[in-house]
């Protein structure tokens, strides 16, 4: 799976309001958001191919993450 940039992760945490960011917080930050990304990729690949499809929709992910 492609990887995340830090500097975009490190930028979501700042645009929740922290002044400061240190480089262990962005690491931990970008694994959660990387395995909750494969979670609802496999959860909507699922789904899409359960409806007869091979491309996965903007429905399939919001089931998914429901």
């Amino acid at each position: 799976m492609a990887e995340l940039p830090r500097w975009e992760v490190e930028q979501i945490i700042r645009d929740a309001g922290a002044q400061r960011v240190s480089e262990d917080a962005t690491k931990k930050l970008l694994e959660i958001l990387e395995d909750e990304a494969e979670q609802i990729i496999q959860k909507a690949e699922f789904l899409a191919r359960y409806a007869g499809r091979k491309r996965i929709s903007k429905e399939d992910i919001r089931l998914a993450i429901s």
